[in-house]
């Protein structure tokens, strides 16, 4: 018989957390969630020093106790990646959390054929490897540490054909698949990886330019109405992160879940 190694689940009181797109949205929800739950240390990336360091300056007045760091970087670079996986070792000593909530400044969703062929390949990269990368980045230090959590961040447009989600589809069913493979691959050093995939947030930037679009409005209007148990938003969001990231999800992962208050059963 094989022995089952047995170890004792990272509190979150005890976690270094790594938000990439974490200064907006569903990434500085859930910041705000893990400094409010007793998080040590947070810290919080994006391309923006100005709104970055805004959003780091209201944390760590709201969460004294937390140490909160703003790393600017864009995630989906390489070059970069491996910057600010450093730049979280030097703040925190190290990564035991990391959230990858980032996405595309692309508008969608949009018909294939009304896509310019000249956004497909920016569209591809910055949507996909900013998880990629920054998984990379920090999977080295936890396989040494032997534990670590990661929660990338997709959509349901992965799971659901949905017209106008041809790419974006795709794409979020790539990051699911990498996300099964990757617990497959990484449990045996003690590190969870797990999705969510979301299909509507209210109060963030996205749901805003989709809503605004002709095509993705009316589209998203009609998904709402079958949110009938209220569509989500990015508290709620940050809400299931957290619960992914704590000892009450220690035997969790390889899972893609879905947040959508109804819209699909996927």
């Amino acid at each position: 018989m094989f022995d089952t190694p047995q170890r004792t689940p990272l509190k979150i009181t005890e976690a270094r957390i790594l938000i990439s797109g974490g200064t907006a949205g569903v990434g500085l929800a859930t910041a705000r969630k893990f400094a409010a739950m007793g998080a040590p240390e947070v810290s919080i990336n994006g391309r923006n020093p100005e709104r970055g360091e805004a959003a780091r300056a209201a944390l760590q007045a709201d969460f004294p106790e937390c140490r909160v760091h703003f790393l600017a970087a864009d995630s989906g670079k390489t070059d970069q990646a491996i910057g600010l996986g450093a730049a979280a070792d030097d703040a925190m000593g190290g990564v035991d959390v990391l959230v990858n909530t980032t996405v595309s400044a692309y508008p969608y969703p949009t018909l294939f054929h009304k896509i310019d062929i000249n956004d497909i390949e920016g569209m591809v990269l910055s949507q996909i490897m900013p998880h990629l990368l920054m998984c990379r980045a920090v999977m080295d230090g936890m396989r040494e540490r032997e534990q670590g959590v990661i929660i990338n961040i997709a959509s349901d447009a992965g799971k659901a054909t949905t017209p106008g989600e041809s790419i974006i589809g795709g794409l979020m069913a790539g990051i699911i698949m990498f996300t099964k493979t990757l617990a497959m691959e990484a449990k045996r050093s003690g590190i969870r990886v797990n999705c969510v995939t979301p299909s509507i947030i209210e109060g963030t930037l996205t749901h805003d330019t989709v809503m605004g679009g002709e095509f993705s409005g009316k589209l998203f209007a009609k998904a709402k109405q079958m949110a009938q148990l209220g569509v989500v938003n990015a508290e709620e969001m940050a809400d299931l992160i957290c619960f992914l990231s704590s000892p009450a999800a220690a035997k969790m992962t390889g899972q893609a879940i879905s947040l959508n208050g109804g819209i699909s059963a996927a």
